[in-house]
């Protein structure tokens, strides 16, 4: 349990603020997060997956919460907090993926201090645009599937990529390019065909991005070959080499709420 201060905090006009920084690009970063970024009193950042051009110029105290652990991190939360300032933890992309927010959120909540989130634009996104892609295509994908392959943080056995490969739907894979050549097995044996094309996305929207193309019989040997061993994103699905059907929403013969079709 977290218990860093024997105090409760129930300031509600000054919430900590968790805000997405967005996949790296630091035009990426919204309106909103500069905001809170820019008023901020204490920045607690979360290590290299954070572009430290978004920290220039701030005048906060700024903590690196690499070498961290949950109840330090707190410990900084609770105490900014408590002293009135104005608390951002700055995650990468969007908080809500794989931010490891829940159990922030939830140690505030055992000390009764208020937080709010700030979404950003994630990584999964960043990735499709830098392949120049849509991940929904009529008559090709309509599902996209954000997952990761376990390794030290497990999943559970019911959302193992071989069984998720059934559907196969569009696949965002984070947090898994070390372990590609197992994604590539699991993904297989789950119903994907070799040929099913796939891409690796290097750190998405920075200024030293890098893509890898190819299928899931080749994909795993051209990102070794390519050195990319963390920071990537891993796409899987039909949408990357097929061009699908048209869109409903502006086909000429198709009515809708704001146009009548054209006979």
């Amino acid at each position: 349990p977290i218990k860093p201060i024997n105090k409760v905090y129930m300031n509600f006009n000054n919430p900590v603020m968790f805000v997405g920084a967005g996949p790296g690009d630091p035009e990426l970063l919204t309106l909103k997060a500069g905001k809170f970024l820019d008023r901020a009193d204490v920045i607690i950042y979360a290590g290299s997956l954070v572009n430290p051009a978004l920290l220039d110029g701030l005048t906060a105290e700024i903590h690196n919460s690499a070498g961290l652990d949950l109840e330090e991190i707190i410990n900084l939360m609770a105490t900014g907090h408590g002293a009135g300032k104005r608390v951002v933890r700055l995650h990468t992309g969007d908080p809500a993926f794989y931010g490891a927010i829940h159990e922030q959120m939830r140690a505030l909540d055992n000390l009764g201090i208020t937080y709010e989130i700030v979404p950003g634009v994630t990584s999964a996104t960043a990735a499709a645009a830098a392949l120049k892609i849509e991940l929904t295509v009529p008559g090709i994908s309509q599902t996209v599937i954000f997952t990761r392959q376990a390794g030290r943080t497990p999943t559970p056995d019911r959302e193992s990529l071989s069984r998720l490969a059934a559907a196969r739907a569009t696949m965002m894979i984070f947090l898994s390019v070390s372990l590609i050549d197992t994604v590539v097995k699991e993904l297989l044996s789950g119903g994907y065909p070799g040929q099913t094309p796939a891409a690796v996305v290097a750190k998405a929207s920075w200024q030293d991005e890098r893509i890898v193309r190819g299928c899931l019989d080749d994909i795993g040997q051209k990102a070794v070959e390519a050195g990319i061993r963390k920071t990537a994103m891993i796409v899987v699905g039909d949408v990357l080499g097929k061009s699908g059907d048209a869109s409903k929403l502006y086909d000429a013969a198709f009515s809708h709420e704001y146009r009548q079709g054209k006979k």
